[in-house]
């Protein structure tokens, strides 16, 4: 099936809308499958091999796919919701695709057009920060958004805002993870500070325009923050703070975790002082922490100029058909060469080996030398 990335979309749209379907069966399907729209003309006994599909799931997989066309689908939502990005297309974000439950749609705001290239920092905490939590973030966010690191938080009350609000006043970039639609802002108390984000960051969401506040929206919106960032600092939490949720997320995924210590006398400490315990690094001074986040490695490391004509025939080929420009798909490169799609596979395990193309999801493939 040769279906344009736009079309890719329609189907990741559709698989998002099945009852049953969350975000980590979405990704197991696009694992075993290679991509969505694949997923979508499976039989049903390939589709029971995927594990967490059962005869109920199968069921309303099955009923969707009778009364569900996906480009139609697509156009009435990109209609009704002018900007999304689903794992299909370039610009969704490197980082959050790692996840275990990465979002199948991811909705957006704003004007941040090159964040996903730098470096991202997670700052939460509790809505009730302290004057000494509130001192810490804006001293430690204006540091680090001056020295280039993207600011990401919740636009919640406390540090969230104490956090958003910092990194705009030395002209750094921020983003804001939203339980709501990226047309809300909640709380109200922050429309300003919404306002901000849109005119110079991003407003980001799983959630469809529209979408009002929802206690059950704000944990799973934690995943996100954690799963954009490549570190997260607890400024203040409490024994049962969300924030903690954001720790324990960022870990499982593989990032670093800081928190700032504080006295065993302040409720707002204690979440900090367990995470302490439990193998998170301690915050001990802006110089300190910016020392060691400058041993982060970069995303995306030059890779060193390799000659065409050095590489055998076979990765020549593909190469010189992927050609410099937008990503491009299996199919498409297998129509160009006709060559078998198990060969091109193989291949383009060797090309990204040897840094010559990037690979994208949804099985797209771009030329980087």
């Amino acid at each position: 099936m040769n279906l344009s990335p736009n079309s890719e979309r329609a189907y990741w749209l559709a698989w998002s809308q099945i009852r049953g379907i969350g975000s980590v069966l979405t990704k197991r399907l696009y694992q075993s499958f290679g991509s969505m729209s694949e997923a979508w003309q499976a039989s049903a006994s390939a589709l029971q091999e995927v594990e967490g599909i059962g005869g109920q799931t199968l069921e309303s997989i099955r009923q969707a796919q009778g009364e569900v066309e996906p480009l139609s689908l697509l156009a009435v939502h990109e209609h009704r919701n002018l900007n999304f990005w689903t794992p299909s297309d370039r610009e969704y974000p490197q980082l959050l695709w790692e996840i275990p439950d990465p979002p199948p749609i991811l909705y957006y705001q704003g004007h941040l057009t090159t964040w996903n290239e730098r470096n991202t920092i997670a700052i939460v905490g509790t809505r009730s920060a302290t004057p000494y939590g509130k001192r810490w973030t804006k001293k430690l966010v204006s540091a680090l958004a001056s020295h280039g690191f993207t600011i990401i938080s919740g636009m919640a009350e406390g540090i969230d805002g104490e956090a958003h609000r910092a990194c705009l006043e030395v002209g750094g970039q921020t983003l804001a993870v939203m339980g709501t639609g990226v047309d809300r802002f909640y709380p109200p108390k922050h429309k300003s500070l919404y306002e901000q984000i849109l005119a110079s960051g991003l407003v980001l969401s799983e959630y469809p325009q529209g979408t009002p506040p929802d206690k059950k929206h704000f944990p799973a919106r934690n995943r996100i923050i954690a799963g954009l960032s490549r570190v997260t600092l607890v400024m203040e939490a409490p024994e049962r703070s969300g924030a903690l949720i954001t720790a324990y997320q960022a870990n499982e995924y593989g990032r670093d975790v800081y928190t700032l210590p504080n006295s065993l006398e302040v409720n707002e400490a204690r979440g900090c002082l367990n995470l302490l315990g439990k193998g998170a690094q301690a915050i001990l001074g802006v110089d300190e922490l910016l020392e060691a986040l400058g041993t982060l490695p970069n995303l995306d490391t030059p890779t060193p100029t390799i000659a065409i004509t050095d590489l055998p025939p076979m990765q020549q080929t593909i190469l010189q058909a992927i050609g410099f420009g937008d990503p491009v798909g299996l199919d498409w490169i297998v129509e160009q060469t006709k060559i078998p799609s198990g060969e091109v596979l193989g291949t383009l395990t060797q090309l990204e080996l040897i840094g010559a193309i990037a690979i994208y999801p949804g099985m797209r493939y771009q030329r980087l030398t």
